[in-house]
């Protein structure tokens, strides 16, 4: 009987050692909500007063929250993207200039003007979903999954379309005689948008040519002029 016991005893801890590092690991894993109402970015953070680094913004003192810091005014004014390389333009809101109410609430706004025959060249969010709303014009979009299948939809004002999370996807205004406007919800306050042209040939330091020239079947040369035609030396 005394063996049975001493052999179930380093069972028993191992099981609850086990338990244990499951328990835990599930809990720092975890990206738990809000503990209070809302979390108003303290700017003086952003502007490096404060030396420290956060995922996100520190909070002001609720008790001093206004009205004010939950409303922005970013998204109202056209830009010109005509002289741009692709001809689009995208303001993003940011909690740390010019939405400080939405800081610690996963999501983010964005206006992007295309140019007449203008595009949002091939990019991806890697972290976050977006929903596009075409507020005027008429807008090509479409979005590639990671079994190369492409989904394209055209798009007239009033009307929207979801670009799932990290996928490549492109908007690309149809008139060339005309702007057009898109209106777009993020799911993260810091989204990132990654550029495949400027990815591929504009990185710093610059991707090895054999690289580059082995991944899309061109030359040396291809690989300078396309450098070169995105503004690169």
């Amino acid at each position: 009987m005394g063996a049975t016991t001493n052999r179930a005893a380093p069972i028993s801890r191992a099981i609850l050692s086990l338990v244990t590092i499951i328990f835990f690991s599930a809990v720092c894993d975890s990206d738990p909500d809000l503990l209070v109402d809302y979390c108003v970015a303290d700017t003086r953070a952003a502007a490096g007063a404060l030396d420290f680094h956060f995922n996100g913004l520190p909070c002001i003192d609720p008790a001093t929250a206004r009205a004010g810091h939950f409303a922005t005014s970013a998204l109202s004014a056209p830009t010109d993207p005509s002289a741009t390389l692709f001809g689009f333009n995208a303001t993003v809101t940011s909690p740390a200039a010019s939405l400080p109410g939405a800081n610690a609430q996963g999501l983010a706004m964005a206006r992007v003007d295309l140019a007449p025959g203008g595009m949002a060249p091939l990019h991806s969010h890697p972290r976050a979903s977006e929903v596009a709303l075409v507020l005027s014009g008429g807008v090509l979009v479409g979005f590639a999954d990671t079994s190369y299948r492409l989904y394209t939809q055209r798009l007239r004002a009033g009307e929207a379309f979801v670009f799932p999370r990290g996928m490549v996807h492109f908007m690309r205004n149809e008139d060339t005689s005309s702007p057009a406007v898109v209106l777009s919800g993020l799911n993260s306050q810091s989204p990132g948008a990654q550029l495949l042209p400027f990815s591929a040939f504009r990185t710093e330091p610059r991707l090895p040519d054999e690289v580059v020239k082995k991944t899309f079947r061109i030359t040396g040369q291809d690989v300078q002029r396309i450098q070169r035609s995105l503004g690169g030396s």
